[in-house]
């Protein structure tokens, strides 16, 4: 499941402390580039100790032209704060009107060029190169990360200073380029955290928590002012995917106090954040919630941060501890569910404890644990208060409470579909305590949701949607959904947008759906693992079947993968990622505790935790 990674062997603490020694003649532009048409690859910086600086050297004197782009994408690579020796290898010009910070393309390998000097001779004062490459993704200017694919050519010019005599780039690449290895090394992905606009539950209902924190990856370079990076970051606003549907406790115009330039916890962990005077009037709730956001994301992060105090001048506006965060803002990482469901060799929904390592799971309270209708795929709200069950012919979906002596009633949704795979798909809830499931009839496949679980089945809007839906889950921030979707004998994973409609008992709007899986051609499984990761069950195009963890931005994230298991036909992950994962394979229910393997627990099929 992930990718490959170029260099690969780590080096050893020798060779690692000698390449911080040596950096600077590696990145000093010395290798060699063709002077004629011909395309050669620039290597991409072997893999190294993430704890390893890279600095890089301004261009030589007398610097050949081929070299001097060679030096100039070497920098690209380097730990230079602003670039600042990157902009020695262009012209006064160029060095002011590039900005690196709008975007990074990541190609499957360090780019290559085809180096043309003007009329076929470098003597002249002109030198054109063409950067190609393959590309994997680009970073944009708000740090969000994007599968991408197709061919990368660049247009980069060259020309000599008329005084000096030194070769310069007058014309650079848009942003910053490399290959896939050195933006492994260079950068880290972190989870910033906003606040759903839209996801509060009624008062009393128990469905939900009134403020939902959601999270938002963007990728900071891994070892110039991470910390720092990431508060900016956080105080700019969302990515775009998600700016429709969060909001910020940052007044508009927020920004670090100016002159601030580095941010640092002290020695009980507790970091100092110096606002501008736009946060300044803020209310005491609301700069909790601006403290909250802060932890969160310092979190994701790091563990070196306890406490968060906001100020602005010499005002403390307020002070907030991890303890306290959580009470201000409800994270899916931080529920832990009280049990695991799945449906028995009985046909029934039965538990364990969540937590445990009993082998001996019960029925559920409640006409769905009695038996009496035969299941094949259920799901539990998140307050474990109301369950959901579809039929083991796939025609019909059952939802009743679990408490003993609860009764189940009709069908609150039957498919038309002729054969059990063209019926309904398992079952998911929100945070809100709605339920969706896709009916997969060929005839009118829909993506629907029933308000609390019940009232009439409303068709979700989905205008990107490009296929049969195979499999739904919604996640604990309740504004994004992960499908499963099945087109041209293909299965990918989608992310997708939930927009909430305005008016009581209109739709919701999934949009802006995008593949997690690039690189699979069949998706088989999948369920949340995290505020924004999936565990994953699929295969690449002449590959076997493996289990392996996504971000919701398409990227592969540094947790290894799991242990190897064969015949996975399901697959169920908490969101408290403490808790194992569980797995329905040719040998019954299996789970996976943390640092163990595959363990067997019981006959059944379908697991699932709640949501």
């Amino acid at each position: 499941m992930g990718a490959d990674r170029e260099g690969g062997r780590r080096r050893s603490p020798a060779r690692a402390v000698a390449y911080t020694v040596c950096g600077a003649v590696l990145l000093s532009g010395c290798a060699s580039m063709p002077d004629s048409g011909d395309l050669r690859g620039v290597e991409s910086t072997p893999r190294q100790d993430t704890q390893v600086r890279v600095f890089a050297m301004p261009p030589q004197k007398d610097a050949a032209a081929p070299d001097i782009v060679q030096g100039f994408l070497e920098a690209l690579t380097s730990d230079d704060t602003h670039y600042e020796t990157a902009r020695k290898y262009l012209t006064d010009e160029a060095a002011k009107d590039w900005r690196p910070e709008l975007s990074t393309t990541v190609l499957a390998n360090g780019p290559g060029a085809m180096s043309q000097p003007a009329g076929g001779r470098e003597e002249g004062g002109d030198h054109s190169v063409t950067l190609t490459g393959t590309k994997v993704a680009t970073v944009d200017a708000r740090q969000s990360y994007a599968p991408a694919e197709g061919e990368y050519r660049e247009p980069v010019h060259l020309t000599r200073d008329p005084k000096t005599r030194q070769w310069r780039i007058d014309m650079p690449p848009k942003g910053v380029v490399m290959g896939k290895s050195d933006f492994q090394r260079n950068y880290t992905s972190v989870n910033k955290y906003y606040f759903a606009s839209d996801t509060a539950a009624d008062e009393g209902s128990g469905a939900g928590p009134r403020t939902t924190a959601v999270a938002d990856p963007v990728y900071v370079r891994r070892r110039v002012e991470p910390l720092t990076q990431v508060v900016r970051s956080l105080i700019n606003g969302p990515t775009t995917l998600l700016a429709p549907v969060v909001r910020s406790g940052f007044p508009a115009g927020t920004a670090l106090a100016k002159g601030v330039t580095s941010l640092t916890p002290d020695e009980q962990n507790r970091l100092t954040v110096p606002l501008n005077g736009r946060a300044a009037r803020v209310d005491a709730d609301t700069c909790d919630e601006m403290a909250a956001q802060l932890l969160f994301t310092l979190r994701s992060l790091t563990p070196a941060v306890d406490e968060v105090e906001l100020r602005s001048g010499d005002t403390e506006l307020c002070a907030l501890t991890e303890d306290r965060a959580e009470a201000v803002a409800s994270r899916g990482a931080a529920q832990r569910p009280e049990y695991l469901y799945f449906v028995d060799d009985e046909d029934r929904m039965v538990r364990l404890s969540s937590g445990g390592d009993s082998t001996t799971a019960e029925p559920v309270p409640g006409a769905l644990g009695e038996g009496s209708t035969v299941l094949r795929s259920v799901a539990v709200a998140r307050d474990e208060r109301t369950a959901a069950g579809v039929g083991l012919d796939g025609r019909s979906l059952y939802v009743g409470s679990l408490v003993a002596g609860g009764s189940l009633g009709e069908p609150v949704l039957t498919s038309e579909g002729k054969t059990e795979q063209d019926r309904l798909t398992a079952p998911s809830w929100d945070i809100r305590g709605d339920l969706w499931i896709a009916d997969r009839n060929p005839d009118q496949p829909r993506l629907l949701t029933l308000e609390r679980g019940a009232g009439e089945p409303v068709e979700v809007r989905a205008p990107g949607l490009d296929g049969r839906i195979e499999a739904v889950r919604v996640a604990a921030d309740g504004v994004r959904i992960a499908l499963i979707v099945e087109k041209d004998d293909k299965r990918s994973l989608l992310i997708g947008r939930i927009e909430r409609a305005e008016k009581a008992g209109e739709p919701p709007t999934v949009l802006e759906l995008r593949s997690a899986t690039p690189v699979l051609e069949e998706v088989s499984a999948m369920s949340w693992a995290g505020d924004s990761r999936l565990v994953v069950v699929g295969r690449e195009a002449g590959g076997v079947q493996q289990i392996g963890y996504v971000q919701v931005d398409g990227s592969t994230p540094e947790t290894s993968a799991p242990a190897a298991l064969t015949g996975v036909k399901e697959i169920a992950a908490s969101e408290d990622e403490g808790l194992p994962l569980v797995a329905y394979s040719e040998d019954g229910i299996v789970r996976l505790p943390s640092g163990m393997q595959w363990q067997k627990v019981t006959k059944g099929l379908a697991p699932v935790y709640p949501g």
